[in-house]
């Protein structure tokens, strides 16, 4: 990773880009990936994405490579005529991790920083011991406001996203923490791939890189702009989760670790012939790869993409990670780096030809 690179992915994972207010971060990835595409553009939703031509022309196949674009977030519910904000979650923010958390509001009248209140221990010791998990209606935020007006005044309203306010670093030389890695982490690779085709070449296809909004509510964002792309074949990318950590169960889970490269999904969703072929790229590319197995569904865009039309060869490709829906999720940047590489090589594998589909 370059300089360039380095600030490019610290930019994507400090610009706060919740979903449903994923543009800040889709300005700053449109700008990136530009540089290395034919034509960039986005629909009315957000969703961005860029194009590559392949050496084969306009006539060849399309492989689109996806990430969403959002992350999890806040968003103010209720304001209180002390001044005390409430909240609501928005996608899958976890109520158990967020007292006595710094948190930043995108308001009307720019930034607002805030605490996520946290009772002191000595007020709740007839609690401590039996404490759950608080409701969301049970916390609350203070942004230094003494009477709702001042609260009104800063820019805060009903509706106003927010996200936990943390700077990335690094936990050693290839691990970084912070909050958004999911999945800005895939949006850096899609670029950096995009980034490398450019430089080298070797893909007779067209790519599509997608950036995807709404993905934390259920892959809204992918839905649509899959079926206005209308691509051949699909490789999708997130995070999963790393199984490798005190307490976690691997017959439950699966076993997937930090620097143990990224993982194919197997199941439903998931073409096998494009799995096959990410397999064997692997092998012939010597990439170390990991593998989960899912019985209905992913959880991720990838199952909202492979039903569009009539059916898209689709492939989930993860990049392990841990303490997801966290403010320190951490990530080895080996494996981001071999994900790269897979795709790439995947690409260039890909004849105008191709076609994965099942024959009788």
């Amino acid at each position: 990773m370059n300089e360039e690179q380095h600030n490019f992915l610290k930019d994507l994972l400090t610009t706060a880009s919740p979903t449903g207010g994923e543009m800040p971060g889709q300005r700053i990835w449109a700008k990136y990936i530009g540089q290395f595409a034919d034509e960039v553009d986005n629909d009315s939703y957000g969703n961005t994405w860029a194009t590559l031509k392949g050496s084969a022309g306009e006539g060849a196949p399309k492989i689109m490579i996806e990430a969403h674009a959002d992350e999890i977030g806040f968003m103010i519910n209720h304001i209180g005529e002390e001044g005390f904000v409430s909240l609501i979650a928005v996608g899958g923010s976890d109520p158990a991790i967020t007292r006595g958390r710094r948190i930043v509001f995108l308001g009307d009248k720019g930034e607002v920083e805030g605490v996520i209140a946290n009772t002191a221990i000595h007020l709740r010791k007839d609690t401590v011991g039996g404490e759950k998990a608080p409701k969301w209606h049970e916390i609350f935020v203070d942004v230094g406001a003494e009477k709702k007006q001042e609260v009104l005044d800063k820019g805060l309203r009903v509706g106003i996203f927010a996200v936990y306010d943390s700077e990335p670093f690094k936990l050693s030389e290839n691990r970084v923490v912070s909050r958004a890695i999911d999945n800005k982490i895939s949006g850096y690779l899609l670029a950096r791939v995009f980034e490398e085709l450019k430089a080298n070449g070797g893909n007779e296809v067209n790519v599509i890189a997608l950036n995807a909004v709404q993905e934390e509510v259920g892959g809204n964002g992918a839905k649509i702009a899959t079926h206005r792309l209308d691509p051949d074949v699909a490789i999708v990318y997130d995070v999963t989760h790393a199984t490798d950590t005190p307490g976690v169960d691997k017959k439950k889970y699966g076993e997937v670790k930090l620097a143990g490269g990224p993982s194919l999904t197997h199941g439903t969703a998931n073409h096998p012939l494009v799995v096959e072929r990410l397999m064997n790229v692997a092998k012939d590319k010597d990439i170390t790869i990991q593998h989960e197995a899912i019985s209905r569904f992913s959880g991720t865009d990838t199952d909202k993409i492979f039903i569009s039309k009539d059916g898209i060869p689709s492939a989930l490709v993860s990049i392990p990670l841990r303490y997801m829906h966290s403010p320190v999720e951490t990530v080895d940047l080996r494996d981001v780096e071999e994900t790269i590489k897979l795709t790439v090589e995947f690409i260039r594998s890909v004849k105008a030809t191709d076609r994965f589909e099942h024959q009788l």
